[in-house]
């Protein structure tokens, strides 16, 4: 994932949030055997822009107009503070037009909820497969205007499903479930019944999307922190099985200091920067 303006970095939180470009990260987590977790927070210098490319330091996205170039030159967190570089390519299927409002200040951005991805990095992770690519966009703190979300994306026989279910700290709720195509045509659903499943680890709360009398399951534990659960979870749409990427997102935690202190160990911030010296 790549940040302007980090939006789990502890750093860019006791900033006070006002300078975004001088919060910038790209994130990379790899799991099994040899898995690595980076996220360092980088000062305005390592930040570069155009049209089609993001740099962040050593690393940078290069859209060609048919596929996303990500290459990467990054250090591990703790406790495995260790080079990872490589390249990965993702490749839509289809771009779609959609735009969502998860809130006044904050917007969903499913580029190519179907694609192909090739993954060629250090420590053996090499490999090809289903990809997905989408973009959060906002103008305040999540955990000012969410106390909970959790989201889905399914793949299914014709395309996909991705399901935004949240909290507002105003009380509302939101619930949207989008059906994608192999196209990347776009159409609005009526979501199957929302469904409890096993808590994260850490005890973080989860649910989905599941025909009436399916309980989800996590088919394979990929990320797990005291505020946020990424897993594969299997569940049925439409009588048909599916396993997809789930998150679910504990604001209330979130917005907790020793939360955020804990943080500091896994984000180290690097605030200088030179491409010259660096190149």
């Amino acid at each position: 994932m790549g940040f302007i303006g980090s939006v789990f970095s502890p750093w860019y939180a006791a900033s006070g949030r006002r300078d975004p470009q001088n919060h910038v990260c790209l994130n990379v987590a790899t799991y099994g055997p040899g898995g690595r977790f980076t996220m360092t927070d980088r000062g305005r210098s390592a930040l570069r822009q155009s049209s089609d490319t993001l740099t962040i330091g050593p690393s940078r996205m290069h859209w060609t107009g048919s596929q996303l170039i990500i290459d990467i030159d990054e250090i591990g967190s703790l406790p495995l503070v260790t080079p990872v570089k490589g390249q990965i390519i993702l490749t839509p299927q289809a771009v779609t037009a959609v735009e969502v409002a998860l809130h006044p200040n904050h917007v969903w951005r499913p580029f190519a909820p179907i694609a192909r991805i090739e993954v060629n990095l250090t420590q053996g992770h090499r490999w090809q497969g289903h990809g997905y690519f989408d973009a959060n966009f906002g103008t305040a703190a999540l955990e000012a205007d969410f106390d909970f979300w959790t989201w889905g994306r399914y793949p299914t026989a014709t395309g996909a499903q991705c399901f935004y279910d949240a909290t507002r700290r105003d009380g509302t709720t939101l619930a949207l479930g989008l059906e994608i195509d192999r196209r990347g045509a776009v159409r609005e659903i009526t979501p199957p019944p929302l469904t409890r499943f096993k808590r994260s680890l850490w005890q973080v709360a989860r649910d989905t999307r599941a025909d009436a009398g399916t309980t989800p399951k996590q088919a394979m534990n990929l990320l797990d922190a005291p505020f946020y659960s990424r897993s594969l979870v299997t569940t049925r749409l439409n009588g048909e099985p599916t396993t997809g990427v789930h998150e679910a997102l504990d604001l209330g935690r979130f917005r907790s200091p020793i939360v955020k202190s804990m943080l500091a160990v896994r984000v180290p911030r690097r605030s200088a920067w030179s491409f010259k010296t660096n190149a």
